[in-house]
């Protein structure tokens, strides 16, 4: 939706990766072609929650250690994980480089 309310459908095939950041309210820029909406480019980081992430293992702390954590998006066919720090939890709400799908730090409030 633009700033006069007028909204645009985008193919899902032509969202990529884009698909996996996206949430309601969230605000990104369509390219467009002859009128019609191609692609969305993203904010180059966002922040999401964390919805699961296994429980760090006492012991595994050798070196710069990562865990999958699925992060929260509006399209829950597409759940998407990111690589975090052991000590990332579950609720924590990370900030994501979309450009590379890293890890940057947990967000505190």
């Amino acid at each position: 939706m633009d700033e006069e309310y007028n909204q645009f459908e985008i193919e899902e095939e032509n969202l990529g990766d884009a698909l996996h950041y996206l949430k309601d309210g969230m605000e990104c820029e369509a390219v467009f072609y002859d009128g019609k909406a191609i692609s969305v480019e993203l904010p180059i980081t966002i922040a999401r929650q964390i919805v699961y992430s296994e429980p760090a293992v006492k012991g595994n702390t050798s070196g710069n250690v990562l865990k999958e954590a699925r992060i929260e998006n509006a399209v829950e066919a597409h759940q998407h994980t990111v690589q975090v720090p052991l000590f990332v939890s579950s609720d924590d709400v990370i900030e994501i480089d979309t450009r590379t799908n890293e890890y940057k730090r947990v967000v505190r409030n």
